[in-house]
């Protein structure tokens, strides 16, 4: 159940933004802006899985999301500016946000195994949300190319994070 709540809850906010929702497509900056912030709130659980994990296991996966979303995050910083595109905050990337701020609020209040399945879970979920607005969302309404290249490398490395976090959360039960 928790899972399917917070599958439901991403999958909202990543696709219910005005533009998306009245059938527009995303502009660059604003598909730059929501995969930086999807990176961004993948950093800051993991980083907070870092401090309250119980398992070994939870603390290497939460250790491996930090590495790789800083690094994919920092090569679309470097895109951006070679490209001269300014990231464009909108709906999407500010739902994104908000929901990311309630879930941390969230596991902060549980502590041991309860936490660990809770975020792993939360992984499993949130990766699969994304995963799939990059295939059906964003990687087609990219315009730019070399955009659209990094978004396909994203998501063939988000697609090893949703099998890690499963595979995790298979052994925590």
């Amino acid at each position: 159940m928790f899972v399917r709540c917070s599958a439901v809850i991403a999958t909202v906010a990543l696709l219910s933004s005005p533009a998306i929702a009245q059938g527009a497509k995303p502009t660059d900056p604003q598909i730059a802006h929501i995969a930086y912030t999807a990176g961004v709130i993948d950093i800051t659980a993991a980083k907070q899985a870092i401090k309250k994990a119980k398992s070994k296991d939870v603390k290497t996966f939460a250790e491996d999301m930090v590495r790789d979303h800083e690094t994919v995050n920092k090569q679309a910083l470097a895109l951006v500016k070679k490209l001269k595109v300014t990231p464009e905050d909108n709906d999407t990337s500010r739902a994104l946000s908000k929901q990311a701020s309630d879930k941390l609020a969230e596991l902060d209040k549980l502590n041991g195994a309860a936490f660990d399945k809770a975020y792993v879970a939360n992984e499993v979920a949130y990766h699969k949300s994304v995963n799939g607005a990059l295939e059906t969302e964003l990687i087609p309404s990219a315009n730019n190319a070399e955009l659209k290249s990094l978004l396909q490398t994203g998501l063939k490395i988000f697609q090893g994070h949703q099998q890690h976090a499963e595979h995790v959360a298979a052994e925590l039960k």
